[in-house]
């Protein structure tokens, strides 16, 4: 792993090689919590890709749409793939990895595949301003969705993946939703460090273990 600075003051962590299929992981609400995904792009290097992992700031006056957008670029520029990279979000990362996917010809964004770990798609997200499915239409259907959600999570409840497949559904987009025994943070290789009041990188077997299957299934889906 290296870490590079993806715009002024930004920073990310890079795992992997360029010549890699490249992949942009999100994080969740929390400010430049890329150390909380850690675990987890690291078993989605392991498994033959090219991770860029970003700092990015929910709190900013935009909602964190020009740290997400200038990682789109690094990780393009970064990459050998002539631009194209798959897409994986946590949270609110993942409603703004949802948000740029429909989105994608507005931004230039050539995405293979995205992956939505405990997708918080009520939400505004960061890209659009709305809720993720609001942008649907059956006009253009882009690049497929994986939704994987943790049956144990209280804080954002499965129901939003299953309610929002079934929007993609309704207008052709191709998806695939994956329920597993895990709480918010284990599904994205995290846990909850009450003292601190935010997501850390997990340590403990049980954590890690499930993120080894959501890296399984994130292989598995971009293959």
């Amino acid at each position: 792993m290296m870490t590079s600075e993806y715009a002024p003051w930004r920073w990310a962590d890079v795992f992997g090689d360029p010549a890699q299929p490249a992949v942009l992981l999100w994080h969740g609400m929390q400010t430049d919590a890329r150390e909380a995904v850690r675990p987890l792009a690291t078993l989605v290097a392991e498994r033959g890709f090219g991770v860029v992992a970003p700092d990015w700031n929910s709190h900013a006056d935009d909602g964190g749409r020009t740290d997400l957008l200038r990682s789109v670029e690094f990780t393009q520029s970064w990459s050998d793939g002539g631009g194209r990279f798959a897409l994986i979000g946590w949270s609110l990362g993942a409603a703004a990895a949802a948000g740029l996917t429909i989105h994608a010809d507005r931004f230039g964004a050539d995405i293979t595949h995205t992956v939505c770990l405990a997708g918080a798609f009520t939400s505004r997200d960061p890209i659009s301003g709305e809720p993720a499915a609001q942008g649907l239409s059956a006009a253009r259907i882009g690049a497929p969705f994986t939704l994987l959600h943790g049956v144990n999570d209280d804080v954002v409840p499965a129901t939003a993946s299953r309610e929002f497949a079934n929007a993609l559904e309704a207008f052709g987009w191709p998806v695939n939703i994956v329920e597993l025994p895990a709480d918010h943070g284990e599904i994205a290789g995290a846990r909850w460090d009450a003292a601190a009041g935010r997501y850390a990188p997990a340590d403990d077997a049980q954590t890690l273990r499930i993120a080894e299957t959501v890296a399984d299934h994130i292989a598995a889906a971009l293959r």
